[in-house]
């Protein structure tokens, strides 16, 4: 039998230790997106939790469980905006330093935010490569503690509370679908999934210019490097060495869809919903409302995970008017 790096019994410590902390967000529905996608969707808001995203529940209960020495040093990482946002915050809630290696493109908001929150930003190239190197420097100059953005166990079980939450608030669900980057937040529902209720069926969404968990399900082996072209700047890790083996064995399939598609899915949920996701977020929905998805027999009440809302402002007019409206919506 295989071995994750959690369990089921991590996730329920995690989702005591970080009750303090964290929102316990909403879930949402809407006949409108119901008719786009042919089914009884239920929207998990992660969009509504502290910093924006998902990420505040891996990073705060990384950060709680360190003890005194080792919180004293501080914690590094590296993120596109949301880790950064969450591990920022939850530095700054326990009163330790946080040092962030964030790509030259990362959007504003999600910048100006990790500097609001008290962390220090250090720039690298939008390459995983340039990431990794960059946060080992900073790492071994500060003496800060690595907290990665998904590959983890702590990231893991706090990610997988999502999924406890989930259960609570719907319990006769038969499939989540999930976005996937580096697959902290699907691997972590699907681990706390996989023993409190076995019969949801797990989906990953990606978009597909920056493919990479598709590729990795559909051959067999984890690909740990692309060249992403996407929108969704959330999604543009790799999966990594934890979360590979989750994908592998316990999520049934990964579904990709374009970048208009996401677009559109945005446009959906800010027109009908009047709910602001980022375009990471709405991978989830776009591939709910996709002929692949559509065509997934034995589903009907679905949850579908918005991941997060940390849209840049003066980005959002551009995302949501090149959306084109999805001939099965309203």
């Amino acid at each position: 039998m295989t071995e994750y790096a959690i369990g089921l019994a991590e996730v329920e410590e995690a989702a005591i230790r970080i009750a303090p902390f964290i929102h316990r967000t909403p879930m949402m529905t809407s006949a409108s997106v119901d008719c786009a996608t042919g089914r009884k969707i239920f929207l998990k808001c992660e969009n509504f939790q502290r910093v924006g995203a998902f990420k505040f529940r891996g990073a705060t209960n990384a950060i709680q469980r360190l003890d005194d020495v080792a919180a004293a040093r501080g914690v590094v990482t590296h993120s596109s905006g949301n880790h950064a946002q969450a591990l920022a915050l939850a530095a700054r809630i326990r009163g330790i330093a946080a040092h962030v290696v964030m790509p030259s493109n990362a959007p504003k908001v999600k910048r100006d935010a990790v500097l609001d929150f008290g962390a220090t930003i250090y720039e690298c190239e939008p390459t995983q490569e340039s990431r990794e190197r960059t946060v080992a420097e900073v790492a071994q100059r500060t003496g800060a503690v690595m907290i990665p953005p998904y590959d983890h166990p702590d990231i893991l079980a706090g990610q997988g509370t999502c999924g406890l939450e989930i259960l609570a608030q719907q319990e006769d669900l038969q499939a989540v679908v999930v976005p996937i980057g580096g697959g902290g937040l699907i691997s972590g529902i699907a681990l706390a999934l996989r023993e409190k209720a076995p019969h949801v069926r797990i989906f990953a969404a990606e978009p597909a210019g920056a493919d990479d968990a598709f590729r990795s399900k559909r051959d067999g082996v984890r690909i740990d490097n692309q060249v992403p072209d996407t929108i969704a700047d959330g999604l543009l890790t790799c999966i990594g060495e934890m979360t590979w083996p989750v994908l592998r064995d316990l999520v049934e399939s990964v579904i990709t869809v374009t970048d208009e598609e996401i677009r559109t899915a945005m446009r959906l949920l800010y027109s009908r919903v009047k709910v602001v996701v980022e375009p990471s977020a709405a991978v989830a929905l776009a591939v709910a409302c996709s002929g692949e998805f559509r065509a997934v027999e034995g589903l009907e009440r679905v949850a579908v995970v918005l991941s997060g809302g940390n849209v840049d402002p003066g980005s959002l007019g551009e995302l949501l008017g090149q959306a084109r409206r999805d001939p099965r919506g309203p």
